[in-house]
């Protein structure tokens, strides 16, 4: 479907591996006090991610696309290893205690990322806030590999709770993001509604690069300027 691609060329102009601190993550010259700081910012994005779904599947109609979504929330929130947990993990592998990454200041730019992502996901149609999810999980298996490939070596982080969240999200997100796809295929059915489901992918795109500018501005990385 060409409103489809039109979907996939917004997500590659606004791609998170284009942004000059993930590039700078796989170029490994980002310290680890650079990435302690991404990890407390990053953990509100994180922490919210089920929270989001949740939003979606509470005012979606269609029974097929709720199972879809309560799979996704399932995913995030079950057992000891759940996502916020493996994410914490990650942070302490680059010297972000949870202490420090459950009091962290939130930077101006990481509310903004929240609070796009919270509007779209409770907004009155069901498939603005699947878009959202679509737009961040259907980068994540690139991300994710981008991200293990850096922590390894660049860094010399290879242990499971650094690579952890990762390598989960690597493969995890990858049917997820097939299956947002294709709902997003049968129910956007009106001119009106595409259109809406490309705005919000581009809006939720803007939003995680912004997080990733705050940080930036934060640390005092002149790439980000």
């Amino acid at each position: 479907m060409d409103w489809l691609r039109e979907i996939d060329a917004v997500i590659e102009e606004k791609s998170l591996l284009k942004h000059p601190f993930y590039q700078a993550w796989t170029k490994g010259t980002l310290t680890r006090e650079d990435l302690a700081e991404y990890a407390k910012q990053y953990y509100a994005q994180e922490s919210r991610f089920s929270r989001y779904v949740s939003a979606v599947h509470s005012n979606c109609p269609d029974q097929a696309a709720r199972q879809t979504l309560v799979e996704n929330m399932t995913h995030e929130e079950q057992g000891p290893e759940n996502h916020p947990e493996l994410w914490l993990r990650f942070a302490g592998s680059v010297g972000a205690g949870r202490g420090d990454v459950a009091s962290a200041e939130l930077h101006a730019k990481t509310e903004d990322c929240v609070k796009t992502f919270e509007s779209l996901a409770r907004h009155e149609d069901w498939l603005v806030g699947m878009a959202a999810l679509y737009a961040y999980e259907a980068q994540q298996p690139k991300v994710a590999r981008a991200k293990i490939d850096g922590l390894v070596e660049s860094y010399n982080l290879s242990s499971k709770d650094a690579l952890g969240f990762f390598q989960v999200h690597e493969t995890a997100d990858a049917w997820h993001s097939e299956s947002e796809r294709a709902l997003l295929a049968k129910h956007a059915n009106t001119p009106e509604r595409r259109e809406a489901v490309v705005q919000a992918v581009g809006q939720a795109c803007d939003a995680l690069n912004g997080l990733l500018d705050g940080v930036c501005e934060k640390r005092g990385l002149a790439m980000a300027c």
